[in-house]
């Protein structure tokens, strides 16, 4: 492979190349950074790129081992993040006007700091769905971030860039946010692997808020180990986030060659064998089948879990940007703001019959988990749609695009179960499609272990997009 084509390979590829000296880690960002500049016009997924701090980095780096130094786990890795995690000397923008006012980040946020202190070289910060209400990709700001496998698509939302980058070989590694879907979207319309771990897993300190309640974040790439990678250099306690378990971290990259066999595998039936296209289902059957799996389970009130995860985004969400809204509101996406505004309106019994209903509705998944270890389910509904597309129809009705993306999304984040996204390629298509594969709280390690096994087997594959016509 050419030096210059670097940006083809994975980010633990890239780390033994950095170790081994077979490649600097100079020219790994030189190359990123290149490939950034060439694809960025047309793409839009960078929002803002630290080519000086890459530089910087990298050359301390290749300085650390040409001492003969013991280097970190993932010196010489690209990665970017999503731009409502704080990167110090940016403005935190969070996808959105109003923030660009603010003062610079003085620090990174929690989890950036953590992969540069294994290495990772940050490349800059990604575009986003505005203030994070999003599931298409679009921003009225900084414009649409389009999918590199076809760019008369949207990227989805809200890590547009993060999937968008991922997917142009703009860099290894991405970070994103993920409420109601927000990494499993973009991972099923850009074909990467994302992982959203458990509801309070990994640090959420020093990046703006959408919904504290059903906010997580995690890493997306193009293999399930480089997600191990990531995660293993990113867990743990951190005291900057009062709202973090002190739950025991065990590394998932040593787990990743248990494979799958005496794993309990059940086929998501009920409201995720409906309201999707033929192409969501046949994803299913492609993972089902090499699992072996044939045990189809059903997952009760589902419909109304997505419900009342409605009811409490729209409320927390509204709370959050209140005084803005009322002030500034011509200043947000119009699309965003009047999701705000409706949930200003959102009657507070509503609130309380939604989180009372979401403790039983945890019950109902933990029952399912006593003889079962995976779910599987469709990640979206359709391949990714058009850019500037309004409405889609499922099971025969029309409905607005952008709150619809999410119907198999948010039963899950809505209880914070971890999931991995598995990016699939039916037989003859152009476009991915991703299945989440679930587990029991805490249990990343099983996701893992299964989402390795098909990468492995051929099943999943993330290919960097031919972008040969831009």
């Amino acid at each position: 492979m050419m030096a210059n084509e670097i940006w083809r390979l994975s980010a633990h590829a890239i780390a033994r190349l950095v170790r081994t000296g077979e490649a600097s880690a100079t020219e790994v960002a030189r190359a990123h950074l290149a490939r950034i500049a060439a694809t960025n016009p047309t793409l839009n997924a960078f929002t803002d790129v630290t080519e000086r701090r890459a530089i910087e980095k990298a050359a301390a780096i290749d300085a650390k081992r040409a001492r003969g130094d013991t280097l970190p786990p993932l010196a010489g890795v690209p990665f970017a993040v999503k731009n409502l995690f704080d990167i110090a000397g940016l403005s935190t923008r969070a996808g959105s006007k109003i923030n660009r006012e603010r003062p610079v980040a003085r620090h990174d946020a929690t989890l950036v700091a953590r992969l540069d202190a294994a290495g990772a070289l940050l490349l800059g910060g990604l575009n986003m769905g505005e203030y994070a209400y999003d599931f298409t990709g679009e921003n009225a700001h900084d414009g649409a971030a389009l999918n590199p496998h076809d760019t008369t698509r949207m990227a989805g939302g809200s890590s547009s860039g993060s999937g968008g980058a991922l997917a142009a070989g703009q860099a290894a590694l991405t970070l994103g946010s993920d409420t109601n879907g927000s990494i499993r979207v973009p991972s099923s319309f850009c074909g990467t692997f994302g992982l959203k771990p458990t509801y309070g897993r990994l640090s959420r300190a020093r990046t703006y808020p959408f919904v504290a309640s059903l906010d997580h974040l995690g890493p997306m790439a193009r293999s399930a180990r480089d997600l191990a990678l990531a995660y293993d250099v990113m867990a743990g306690l951190d005291p900057l986030d009062h709202h973090q378990p002190d739950k025991p971290v065990a590394p998932l990259t040593p787990e990743l060659e248990k494979g799958v066999d005496g794993l309990r595998v059940a086929v998501l039936g009920g409201h995720f064998a409906r309201n999707g296209h033929p192409e969501a289902f046949a994803a299913v059957k492609v993972v089902a089948d090499a699992l072996r799996a044939s045990r189809e389970v059903e997952l009760p009130e589902a419909h109304r879990a997505r419900a009342a995860a409605f009811v409490i985004t729209a409320s927390e969400g509204a709370a959050l940007h209140f005084e803005r809204i009322r002030t500034r509101g011509a200043d947000y996406d119009p699309d965003t703001r009047d999701r705000f505004l409706a949930g200003t309106m959102v009657p507070a019994l509503w609130v309380d019959r939604a989180q009372k209903f979401r403790r039983w509705f945890r019950e109902q998944a933990l029952t399912i988990f006593r003889d079962t270890d995976i779910l599987l389910a469709p990640a979206t509904p359709c391949l990714a749609p058009k850019s500037g597309q309004k409405t889609f129809v499922l099971d025969g009705v029309e409905l607005p695009l952008r709150p619809n993306i999410g119907v198999f999304t948010q039963p899950i984040s809505f209880i914070g179960l971890p999931v991995a996204a598995v990016p699939v390629w039916l037989d003859g298509a152009r476009l991915p499609m991703a299945v989440q594969v679930i587990a029991a709280p805490w249990r990343e390690d099983l996701c893992l272990r299964v989402a390795h096994a098909l990468e492995t087997a051929g099943v999943a594959k993330a290919p960097v997009a031919d972008l040969a016509s831009v």
